[in-house]
């Protein structure tokens, strides 16, 4: 059986597991979403990104 690493969101933490071993919270895909030029939702992502990145 194949396994995938996954990555903490909270401390950044990578483990094989579904839940973090150091914090208990949930560990995800560290890899980010395939590249296509036909991407539907591109703009409602960037738009998104860029409402967070101004409220910080």
């Amino acid at each position: 059986m194949r396994s995938v690493m996954k990555k903490c969101g909270a401390c950044g933490r990578y483990t094989l597991k579904d839940v973090c071993p150091a914090c208990g919270h949930a560990a995800g895909n560290p890899m980010p979403p395939r590249y296509s030029p036909e991407d539907r939702y591109g703009v409602y992502r960037r738009r998104l990104k860029r409402a967070h990145e101004l409220e910080r």
